[in-house]
Formats: C-alpha cells, sequence, structure tokens
C-alpha cells in the first residue's frame, strides 16, 4: 500500500491546482453577466448527491470539477445582474480579488497578533465606513457576517446599557427575575430585529409597534405616548432606516428627538437604508442617524463587497467590552492597547471580512461607491418608469431609494384574486429562472419587490424583467 504524506501529496496537489483555479476563476468572474439567475431543474440537477462519506476521496481537482459543475447547474447566480431578491449586492472587482487573497492567507482576525495587517485594516475601514455613512469618528465598531449579527452587537449593548440603568450586570446575573425590557418601534421592525430579541432573552413579545396603516408606517403621535406611559423606566427604540418591501423609512430624526426625552437607548437598523447618507439625493432620509446609540449596516449590500459582511457601530466601547467580555489565561488581556475585535462582538474565530472591505474603499474611495448607489438609485427609476409605461404591470410605490412594488394587473380582477395571482406568478418567475425576484406584502397586497444594489445592474436588465413578468403573467392569466 502506498504511503501517504500529507506534507508532501498535499504541497504537490496544491501547487497542481493553481493553474485549474486560475481557469476556473476566470471562467466563473467572465460569465458573471451572462449565467442565469437560476437554473431551471435545479431539485432534478441534485438528485442522487445525498451519499456516503468516501473511503477513498477523488482528489482536489475531481472535486473541484464537480463543485463546478454543479454550481452551473443548480446555483443561484446572486453576484450577476438580474439578481433582485432580497437586497444583495454585487461585489467590486477590488472586494472580490481582496476576499480572494483573504482565503488563500486564510487570515485570522481575533486580535492583532494573529494578523496585525487584517485587524488594522479592520479599524481603518470601519473608520472609513464612519465617514461614508456619516456617523461619529468616536463611535467603536465591528466587522461580523451581517445585518442580524449587527443588530446582535447593538442590541446586546443596548441590553447591558438597560440592566446598569437598574444596577445590573445583565452579562453576568442574567435577565431572571428583572422586569420585562420595553421595545418600541414601528411596523417596519425586520424579522431579523426579533431574531436577535428571541435570543438575547428579551423576547418578541416585548415589542411595541406603532403604526398608522397597515404598511407600518409609524404612528408618531401612539410612540409618543408609549414613552410616555413609561415613566422615566429604560427602554430601547429600534428605527428602521429602510423598510424592506418598498424602502421606504421611519422618520430617523423625530423618532430619535421623541426618545432622547425620555430614557431610551436608540438603534438604527440601517442594513442598506444607511447607505442613504452616501449621496446627496437621499441623504436626507437617514438625517438625524448620527444620534443613535447604535446603528448597523450590510457590506454584502450596497457596498458590494462579497458575502458575508456586515458592521455594528455603537456610541459607548465600554458596553461592547461588558457584553462581550472574553477572557482566559491564555487569550490577550482585556486592557491590551490593541485591538481584540473577538473581545467586542458574537465571533472569536473571524475570517478577514476586512480585506475586501478595505480595498474597495480604498480602490474606489467617496466618489466611486456615491456613483454606486446613485447607478442604484437611478435603475429604480428607470424601472419604475416602465412599470407605468408598461400595459399589465401597476407600480405601488413612488421609489425613495433602490426597492420598486409592482404587480401584474391585466385587469378586470378584485384584489384577492389580483393577490392570488402574483403568488402564483412569483412562483413563475422563479421557476423559469431568467430573474431572481420575490414577492412579499404590502398591507394586504401581495407584490413584487425587487431590489437594486448591484453595480452590474444595467437599464436593459430591468426592461426584461417586466417583459418576464408579462409574458408570465399572461400564461397564468389566461
Amino acid at each position: 500500500m502506498d504511503t501517504y504524506e500529507p506534507g508532501t501529496d498535499l504541497r504537490l496537489e496544491m501547487e497542481q491546482l493553481i493553474g485549474q483555479l486560475q481557469r476556473s476563476l476566470s471562467d466563473v468572474i467572465r460569465s458573471t453577466d451572462e449565467r442565469i439567475a437560476l437554473p431551471p431543474g435545479a431539485a432534478a440537477a441534485l438528485e442522487g448527491f445525498y451519499r456516503s462519506l468516501p473511503e477513498t476521496g477523488c482528489g482536489a481537482a475531481a472535486a473541484l470539477e464537480e463543485l463546478q459543475r454543479l454550481n452551473e447547474l443548480a446555483g443561484g447566480n446572486t453576484a450577476g445582474p438580474r439578481c433582485y431578491h432580497f437586497v444583495i449586492g454585487g461585489s467590486t472587482p477590488a472586494a472580490l480579488g481582496a476576499d480572494l487573497l483573504a482565503s488563500a492567507y486564510d487570515a485570522v482576525t481575533y486580535t492583532w497578533i494573529l494578523s496585525p495587517v487584517g485587524v488594522e485594516m479592520e479599524r481603518q475601514a470601519l473608520d472609513w465606513l464612519k465617514e461614508l455613512l456619516g456617523l461619529p469618528a468616536s463611535w467603536s465598531g465591528v466587522m461580523v457576517t451581517g445585518a442580524s449579527m449587527a443588530n446582535f452587537v447593538g442590541l446586546a449593548a443596548a441590553r447591558q446599557w438597560w440592566g446598569e440603568q437598574q444596577g445590573f450586570d445583565v452579562s453576568e446575573t442574567g435577565l431572571a427575575g428583572l422586569p420585562q425590557v420595553p421595545v418600541l418601534t414601528s411596523g417596519f421592525v425586520h424579522a431579523s430585529t426579533l431574531k436577535v430579541l428571541a435570543l438575547q432573552g428579551i423576547g418578541r413579545g416585548s415589542v411595541q409597534r406603532f403604526c398608522r396603516d397597515d404598511f407600518g408606517r409609524v404612528d408618531l403621535e401612539g410612540f409618543r405616548q408609549g414613552l410616555e406611559r413609561l415613566e422615566g423606566k429604560p427602554a430601547l427604540v429600534v428605527v428602521n432606516a429602510g423598510e424592506v418591501n418598498a424602502g421606504e423609512f421611519d422618520p430617523v430624526g423625530d423618532m430619535i428627538d421623541l426618545a432622547r426625552a425620555h430614557n431610551c437607548w436608540v438603534h438604527v437598523d440601517g442594513a442598506f437604508g444607511l447607505f442613504a447618507a452616501v449621496s446627496p439625493r437621499t441623504a436626507q432620509l437617514v438625517e438625524g442617524a448620527a444620534r443613535a446609540d447604535s446603528a448597523t449596516v450590510d457590506g454584502h449590500k450596497w457596498l458590494n463587497v462579497p458575502y458575508d459582511s456586515g458592521y455594528a457601530f455603537v456610541r459607548d466601547y465600554g458596553l461592547l467590552a461588558r457584553a462581550f467580555r472574553y477572557s482566559a489565561d491564555y487569550l490577550p488581556d482585556e486592557n491590551d492597547a490593541r485591538p481584540t475585535y473577538g473581545a467586542i462582538g458574537p465571533e472569536s474565530s473571524r475570517r478577514a471580512r476586512s480585506f475586501a472591505v478595505w480595498a474597495t474603499l480604498k480602490a474606489y474611495g467617496r466618489e466611486g461607491h456615491r456613483r454606486i448607489v446613485e447607478h442604484c438609485l437611478d435603475i429604480a427609476q428607470h424601472f419604475a418608469a416602465v412599470v407605468r409605461a408598461t400595459p399589465g404591470l401597476e407600480l405601488m410605490n413612488d421609489p425613495k431609494l433602490n426597492i420598486v412594488s409592482f404587480r401584474y394587473n391585466p385587469g378586470g380582477l378584485a384584489d384577492a384574486e389580483l393577490d392570488e395571482l402574483n403568488r402564483r406568478l412569483g412562483q413563475a418567475v422563479l421557476d423559469d429562472g431568467r430573474f431572481l425576484v420575490g414577492t412579499s406584502k404590502m398591507g394586504a397586497r401581495t407584490i413584487f419587490r425587487p431590489a437594486f444594489s448591484n453595480w452590474r445592474t444595467r437599464n436593459e436588465d430591468v426592461e426584461a424583467l417586466a417583459e418576464v413578468v408579462v409574458e408570465l403573467g399572461r400564461k397564468l392569466a389566461s
């Protein structure tokens, strides 16, 4: 039997793999604009995929060839110009290249000593993001997987603050025996916030939504009365900067003004909406966010860096350090002047997300990222005009940012019938595969809600979306 020497054999295999990777990466990157958004028949392509672990492997070259083949048959082209589901950005050339290097270096950014450059890039990139988004330079930040974990960080700091307002360190004692934590917000509150509140023991049931309509727009007078009923007791306020079905916003400044008159921690969920600050055309939508206590934003949305990448910013570093305290004899000292990002956030094992963020900000600067944001604003306005001009399509909102809500409406149907037709049409569009775009609800109405946040998307792409929706809609309605 041959002797297997990992140190020798794997080095040889790695050397042989370089050429294959060069060809594969070239093929994948160059085909991004043309690959279908979601290959039809993905389920059939994956039949027989699950098997027992092989006793003897096939080797790296064959495994990667199979991976690429399967992705062509059953992988969503989320980096491409026709993916408008959820809110997904693309990857700028600098961000993509840097992210590949982060994997090649296998850089670990738990603490400075493991990757001095990775940690310092994180610190610099977070400072640049604060400049770009109009947040105070004095705030602390940390990179995480996305908006859900960024909300986790901001609300963990809020929970720590809430406990300390009553004389408790909840990171030590927990919440048992304490009053319920009040959380006040609008109907625009995102599912990730509710998930985070559940994970932190605050509970979804603690949330008070103040709405003036069935869409969820905030009832400011009801919100004010809710704050007054607290009678000075500490509470958390969540301001939603960018609602996911129509791209609308809570009145950020007004809600913060009211919260500041009471004993509240203000958290701004700005997963994609905080990027409104980048353009003078939309900056008024997030005016006042710098007066909050914490804010979150996603990079894999409008910053156009690869998944996964999110950022949490918090006014008080001490609250982060207490909420996420992480120490042991073999770990860096808590008071070390050099950063240990793994001790102010939920993750200790941390890949170098900072490489891609730093590289794209370095490569394109404020002006380049403003142009990406405004390109997407223009795409949204262009698509809204296409919807208005296309028989059979009905615009459901005047887009304020990058999301356009519309529905297929051939005429002659009641709203309930249109809701069912559009629900079926949404599945038909996904089954067709030329576009990745989903349906949702605006109040009681079923809508399409494409979100444009990828630099690759062109006018002809969204014009084709309108054509496909009408084409498939007519087939269903006939």
